[in-house]
């Protein structure tokens, strides 16, 4: 009896790292789904318009999913420190299955959409919530091991999406794109829900276990906000001008709600939003510099298929290969960057990843036209090296300067930061590459038009290849300008070393240290 004492804590302990390797496994699947969804529509657009029509509505397929996405991350992010990670994710998930399920039997374009913003509910508490647990799963010194592991998922479903609708939809049915999500989440769920056991811990930081308060004005208030904002920037200048009446009134109800959004959380008690989000320097300023990198990452994901085909000259299978090989370096940068900030600190090492990254943007607009194909590929292969470098420091880092209860609204702060600039660069850039495009070939002529020209069996006429290399190199000169801007919030806003919370085995321990 006394030999096998010492086997027990052995036992315990591998049964404590096989438990955490199946909810590893389960974080992993649910990021796949969320990323998945938001690019594996695309290709099966024409099947799917051609089986319910709405072809002058489509676009809310997407837009729709990336509202929901959006504008519901800080209110799980807020539900989560209160009531724990786990309920939250198993919530989340069974909305966004109930959500593919029912996309799957649409019977109209109207429908379709409606149940995509189904989708997008459940898709907000995936992003947020998975991001958080994977904080919450490891130490400081092994979270960039799980960060890149889930950025390496992101990555390569983001970019294997389309390829992989356009094979449901040219041999099987568009409904599978839909209804493949199904067994992947149910084994996502069986997994969180079988191995993932959250300690008990206080919902506050002071330790008093009083009885949760939920802000559900201020969730209201956020989604309404957030909603018609989204909304304007989506649709403005592709179903209404600018300076249009929708557009005017969208904006000015926009702020009107943002206002009421003050108001609400300075009065609740346990706010959505709460202040001290934006109070914290360090809180600050990552949330605005990750905002400036999903502004930059629209110039290489939305227009760079686009210059790769109709200036270049490449297929779609290899247009897309220009663009997914920055899923090769973003991962492997990411992993390697913990060498980086052990040394200099979390802040330049971001820096100096923002800083390299604004050098590569800048660089494209000065290619050699028309160029061959392995010029853009190699900037984006340095260019993902520079986004490893800067984006999970910065994730990290910031995740490290919080608490168990204030971890997940943190988390879902940066993230809908990060949205959120995807959204405005999307509306801004396209504004941008459209004004260039139009001034070139004069007349209405824009870059969506275009594009579906060419796409239709039209060969590009010298004229149009260079508005569009024109176009595209305006856009990324701004995206550069974004990245400048990144630096500079960083190098005037951002500590020079984060607050880091001391940890122990069993979690956090008062004081902190700088990193």
């Amino acid at each position: 009896m006394g030999s096998t004492s010492p086997a027990l804590p052995d036992t315990a302990q591998r049964t404590g790292t096989d438990r955490r390797t199946a909810v590893v496994a389960a974080l992993m699947l649910a990021m796949a789904l969320a990323a998945l969804d938001s690019t594996i529509v695309s290709t099966a657009v024409p099947q799917i318009v051609g089986d319910l029509g709405g072809f002058s509505v489509f676009s809310w397929l997407f837009s729709g999913y990336l509202l929901a996405v959006t504008v519901t991350l800080p209110v799980y992010g807020k539900l989560s420190d209160t009531f724990g990670r786990k309920p939250v994710l198993i919530a989340g998930a069974a909305v966004f299955l109930l959500g593919s399920l029912l996309c799957a039997l649409a019977w109209n374009m109207g429908a379709l959409i409606a149940f995509r913003i189904v989708q997008g509910l459940g898709g907000g508490a995936l992003q947020g919530t998975v991001q958080t647990l994977a904080a919450d799963l490891y130490p400081l010194r092994e979270r960039p091991k799980i960060q890149a592991k889930l950025s390496t998922v992101w990555a390569v479903s983001a970019v294997a999406g389309p390829g992989l609708g356009g094979v449901l939809a040219a041999y099987a049915d568009w409904r599978w794109i839909f209804l493949i999500n199904l067994p992947i989440g149910a084994v996502a769920l069986w997994l969180i829900v079988r191995h993932l056991h959250e300690p008990q811990r206080a919902p506050g930081p002071d330790g008093a276990s009083t009885r949760a308060r939920i802000d559900w004005a201020g969730a209201l208030a956020v989604f309404a906000c957030g909603g018609v904002l989204l909304t304007a920037l989506v649709q403005g200048g592709v179903a209404w001008p600018w300076l249009s009446r929708p557009s005017i009134a969208l904006f000015g109800a926009g702020l009107a709600l943002a206002a009421v959004v003050v108001l609400v959380e300075r009065r609740a008690a346990e706010p959505i939003i709460p202040g001290w989000v934006w109070r914290r320097r360090t809180i600050a300023a990552v949330n605005l510099a990750l905002g400036a990198l999903g502004l930059l990452m629209v110039a290489p994901t939305v227009f760079l298929p686009t210059y790769a085909q109709s200036v270049l000259g490449l297929a779609p299978v290899a247009a897309g290969f220009v663009l997914s090989v920055w899923t090769l370096s973003w991962p492997v940068s990411a992993a390697f960057s913990q060498h980086v900030y052990r040394r200099i600190g979390f802040r330049n090492t971001a820096m100096l990843g923002i800083g390299a990254a604004s050098l590569i943007l800048l660089a494209f607009p000065f290619l050699p036209y028309p160029g061959a194909a392995w010029q853009p590929t190699l900037l984006m292969l340095l260019l993902g090296a520079a986004l490893g470098l800067f984006q999970l420091p910065l994730i990290v880092g910031v995740q490290s300067t919080v608490g168990w209860s204030e971890r997940g609204t943190t988390t879902a702060s940066v993230l809908f930061c990060r949205q959120t600039g995807q959204t405005v660069g999307a509306a801004v850039f396209g504004a941008v590459a459209n004004g260039v495009l139009a001034a070139r070939l004069g007349g209405a002529s824009d870059l969506d038009s275009v594009t579906r020209a060419l796409d239709s069996g039209g060969t590009a006429p010298e004229a149009t290849r260079r508005a569009i290399a024109d176009a595209v190199h305006a856009v990324y000169f701004g995206a550069a300008g974004a990245a400048a801007l990144a630096f500079l919030v960083l190098l005037l806003l951002a500590p020079r070393r984060f607050p880091v919370l001391k940890e122990d085995a069993a979690g956090e321990q008062p004081g902190t240290k700088g990193a």
